[in-house]
């Protein structure tokens, strides 16, 4: 049976073109009707958007460098937790909402036609798995982005995003919010039944849900709602039962180490890297400005974060590489790719790779969850591993994660981590303390923002010749205001 589609994404996203698959008139109906048009679809099921550059900004990985560097909108205003609307700002929330429900939208086609189409359900249930996942997580991300941080004893009252599961006809539609707890449950139902389905015969893996970045995902998600047995069971797929050292991004070897910025930017998101799972290059400009916004790493960031050594279990060097000098410090990661698109003209679009899955992410979330389970030397395997590769001269022999090193390292500070579950001391050690790693680990990528959120940190940011300014605790901006493209539509705004 041949599917007819009329393509027609929701009103409140309707701000991008269709993308070239899919670019037909709107009186037209493309046919989607074999498993190579699905595949095809589905590449585009991801979003064309970044997060990277307002998240980051927000959390306290950044500082004010003063009147120097990219002065933009989006970076001034994430700074100073302003909501901010820009239907043109390529980095902004409103594109990354708008752009994720387009990319909804093409999971949501693909199902459908998936749906009705004559053929070996053995060959298509890979795509449902793909597009399951896909949508799965462009919705996670969107709520963890725009709605506060999950927990249990809130979530059934507060606001979550559309979960949007059917593909639309009209162009008018009304959509309502969950509450954080449904849009976790249909999250939960797709992942898993995706998890089922999908499987690694791609020709680029990388760029697609594989099995192992889903049960990547996995581990997230099950992270964000404190489920730690299904935490380390997803945790333990991706990493297998060989030494992960072996997986993880490796700054340390010689091998590393004599390679160029540019050489060491390409391999950050590069598919022949070990540790990535999932890779995208979405439209962005994170690769040209990432190292020249004015708020971001400035000098006394870098030295809080990268240069002093107590910050370091081992009390040695970071081996994260710092280029640059005062206001463009940064870490070797974003590598544009420029499409021209006008040769005389000289104008083009800029791509930015994107890394969403890592071995890296996987191992810091395992380690967590033993945490958690009191299974402290589980926890310090694995964080040996980690810091082994992240660590400037590290010696097997004596450089050895104890509790009480972590406990020496990082020490308690009464109400400073407040997740929705309480805390040991010992688990708050290493809570913390894989937190400071993780925000090493992913700068510049803006997963800090997720961390900041989880565990209600206060954030402080410092202003040249001004006051600072604080986000306190279960302050309402930890949610980013939807975009005005979707409040119009009867989509309630978050409270402030």
């Amino acid at each position: 049976m041949k599917s007819k589609i009329l393509y027609i994404l929701p009103a409140f996203f309707m701000l991008a073109a269709c993308n070239e698959f899919l670019d037909e008139p709107q009186d037209k109906r493309t046919v989607i009707d074999t498993r190579e048009k699905v595949a095809q679809l589905l590449v585009n099921a991801y979003p064309d958007a970044q997060f990277a550059a307002f998240a980051e900004v927000m959390t306290d990985n950044a500082d004010d460098k003063g009147n120097v560097g990219e002065q933009t909108q989006v970076n001034t205003n994430a700074y100073l937790w302003k909501d901010y609307e820009s239907v043109t700002d390529v980095d902004s929330p409103t594109r990354f909402w708008e752009q994720s429900y387009q990319a909804i939208a093409h999971a949501n086609h693909a199902l459908a036609a998936l749906a009705v189409m004559d053929g070996d359900d053995a060959d298509l249930a890979p795509l449902r798995g793909e597009a399951l996942l896909v949508r799965a997580y462009v919705h996670f991300m969107v709520l963890n982005v725009f709605s506060l941080r999950y927990d249990p004893a809130t979530a059934d009252t507060e606001q979550g995003i559309p979960y949007v599961t059917t593909p639309e006809e009209n162009a008018m539609v009304q959509y309502k919010r969950e509450t954080i707890a449904e849009t976790y449950r249909l999250i939960e139902a797709d992942l898993l039944e995706g998890l089922a389905l999908v499987t690694n015969d791609y020709k680029e893996a990388k760029f697609h849900f594989t099995q192992k970045a889903a049960h990547a995902f996995a581990a997230r998600f099950y992270l964000y709602k404190g489920e730690w047995v299904n935490v380390i069971d997803h945790a333990n797929v991706v990493l297998g039962t060989g030494a992960p050292a072996l997986l993880i991004r490796d700054f340390v070897s010689a091998t590393y180490t004599t390679l160029t910025y540019a050489e060491r930017t390409a391999l950050y998101s590069a598919a022949t890297e070990r540790t990535n799972l999932l890779i995208t290059w979405p439209y962005s400009y994170q690769g040209r400005n990432f190292a020249s916004y004015r708020y971001g790493l400035a000098a006394d960031k870098t030295e809080e974060l990268f240069s002093d050594r107590r910050t370091n279990p081992f009390r040695k060097a970071w081996a994260y590489p710092i280029y640059g000098i005062d206001n463009y410090n940064n870490i070797p990661k974003y590598v544009e790719y420029f499409r021209v698109t006008n040769v005389t003209a000289g104008t083009g679009t800029p791509y930015a790779g994107q890394v969403h899955f890592t071995n890296d992410e996987a191992l810091l979330n395992r380690a967590e969850a033993y945490a958690m389970l009191e299974q402290f030397t589980a926890a310090e395997a694995d964080l040996t591993a980690f810091l082994s590769l992240k660590t400037e001269d590290f010696d097997a022999a004596t450089d050895v994660i104890t509790t009480d090193l972590m406990r020496t390292t990082y020490p308690v500070v009464a109400g400073e981590y407040t997740p929705f579950y309480t805390l040991t001391e010992d688990q708050v050690a290493f809570v913390k303390g894989i937190a400071e790693f993780r925000r090493r680990e992913f700068y510049h990528e803006g997963f800090r923002w997720f961390d900041v959120k989880r565990f209600n940190l206060v954030v402080t940011h410092r202003r040249k010749g001004e006051t600072p300014i604080t986000l306190e605790k279960d302050d309402a901006r930890r949610a980013i205001q939807i975009p005005e493209s979707a409040k119009v539509f009867n989509i309630p705004a978050n409270r402030r």
